[in-house]
């Protein structure tokens, strides 16, 4: 009687249940994490982020965030993939930009055998999916898991910060040469959204209209947004001192982020956001005491 309850099938087949359960488990852990190629500094950048870095074994010219990416060896750019370095890699898995990669290229790479998803984030929404979806591709989908949920929870704490400020009307200096700004279904259109910046030039029918600065000029723009980038050698800022008449020049409320983190659909964007927020709020504050002056 003692050993039919010591044996009986209920506990046995618990027993085996929570052995197999501790198996698999041991299995997840000990199971080699695939090798990536990372065909977009966006890509490297959440990688990290989610705790892949050191799975990345090829990268493009321009990844260079955090330090650890610039150690990674290149296989191209924007232009072109270099197909032999990348059979040489045989890398286990390769995430590259929808539209920011040559199609040919990624074509080729498919038609060898190389297992290939996109990444084409177009809001901050899409950052925590694709924080999400390469976690379970690469086997980090806890650390994952954890950082978008902390990233949806602070973008919806920015915006609950700045949902009932006044707009105050913006300029977004995307380029200078030629002068391009930002409209709707740009990406930088939802920074200057969530921070209740009004866009002078929303309505453009081109996502990155190039625009001439007499049309600036009656826009009555009280904020410049001129992002500029760590690597900036390869263009100059717009020089708007010349332009005193836009109130955002002669009151000298010209805000100039990061370009680099505005601009990748990272981690990073949402500090960029956070920033502009605070400083586009700044902005707003100074016309109000200017008014209240007057």
């Amino acid at each position: 009687m003692i050993k039919a309850r010591l044996f009986n099938q209920p506990s046995i087949t618990k027993l085996l249940l929570a052995l197999s359960l501790t198996l698999l488990a041991l299995s997840a852990l000990s199971a080699p994490k695939p090798k990536i190629l990372a065909l977009a500094p966006h890509i490297v950048e959440t990688l990290y982020d989610i705790g892949a870095g050191e799975q990345i074994i090829g990268t493009l010219d321009h990844a260079d965030y955090p330090a650890s990416a610039k150690d990674i060896p290149r296989v191209g750019n924007y232009a072109r993939i270099k197909l032999e370095q990348v059979i040489a890699l045989q890398p286990d898995l390769i995430i590259a930009w929808q539209s920011g990669n040559p199609s040919d290229d990624l074509a080729r790479l498919k038609a060898l055998g190389f297992t290939i998803v996109y990444s084409q984030p177009a809001s901050f929404a899409d950052i925590a999916d694709d924080m999400r979806r390469f976690g379970k591709l690469t086997g980090n989908q806890q650390q994952a898991i954890e950082q978008a949920k902390r990233f949806e929870q602070k973008l919806a704490a920015i915006k609950k910060q700045y949902q009932d400020k006044p707009l105050i009307n913006a300029f977004y200096e995307l380029w200078s040469r030629p002068l391009t700004t930002a409209a709707k279904n740009s990406w930088p259109q939802q920074h200057l959204a969530t921070c209740r910046a009004n866009n002078v030039f929303f309505e453009s029918a081109s996502p990155y209209p190039q625009i001439d600065i007499e049309q600036v000029l009656n826009r009555d723009v009280k904020v410049i947004i001129q992002p500029l980038s760590a690597n900036q050698s390869d263009r100059q800022a717009f020089d708007w001192q010349h332009w005193q008449l836009i109130p955002a020049v002669s009151q000298q409320q010209i805000i100039q982020p990061n370009a680099d983190a505005m601009h990748r659909m990272t981690l990073r964007s949402l500090i960029a956001l956070e920033n502009l927020c605070e400083q586009i709020d700044a902005s707003r504050r100074f016309y109000q005491a200017l008014k209240n002056d007057g």
